[in-house]
């Protein structure tokens, strides 16, 4: 089985292992889920089985008929890191063609969105932010060393990493080429 099908089907078993144990945490019985729900409870009976390919959608109902988020329907039961998801939510009926959740954060005010490139040698210091704020990053090319508690973390492309922002950090270009990155500021 090629990975990105192997990534997929591991997703699936998520999926049907949490449906099932959060529906059975909100005494739910797989009818009383579909009719909060709107989804068939032979898709429920499916999903929960790891038998069904499920959409988006449908999960987003499931999962807003549990009161929990999308991303707890499709992360590893058990995960060490919740913040950290990194599962293939969907593959597209072409090779490559895929959509992988990464991480997740809990935000109070907004979420903003942030496309960052810096030349070699280039650097950026940022004071700390507020207490509960958080950042995400996502190398698209190159390679970031962020410094944050006298530490030097360094990322490559494909990589990402979530941090409290809560404390001074700095993004900066060690590399000889661009460095492009983008990053979400949690409010």
């Amino acid at each position: 089985m090629p990975k990105e099908n192997s990534q997929r089907a591991s997703v699936l078993q998520h999926v049907s292992q949490n449906v099932r144990r959060l529906r059975l945490l909100a005494h739910l019985s797989q009818s009383a889920l579909a009719e909060l729900s709107g989804v068939s409870r032979r898709m429920l009976v499916a999903i929960e089985a790891g038998e069904k390919n499920v959409s988006l959608s449908t999960l987003d109902r499931v999962a807003e008929a549990l009161n929990v988020a999308f991303s707890d329907l499709i992360q590893a039961p058990g995960s060490p890191d919740p913040s950290r998801i990194n599962e293939v939510a969907w593959t597209g009926t072409k090779a490559g063609s895929k959509a992988v959740l990464l991480s997740k954060a809990t935000a109070t005010r907004e979420v903003e969105l942030w496309e960052w490139t810096l030349e070699p040698g280039e650097q950026y210091h940022s004071q700390a932010d507020a207490e509960g704020w958080s950042e995400q990053l996502y190398v698209i090319e190159g390679c970031l060393t962020l410094l944050i508690d006298d530490q030097a973390l360094r990322f490559s492309a494909g990589e990402f990493y979530m941090y409290a922002s809560n404390r001074p950090h700095a993004y900066r270009n060690e590399g000889e080429g661009i460095l492009r990155f983008v990053r979400n500021v949690v409010i």
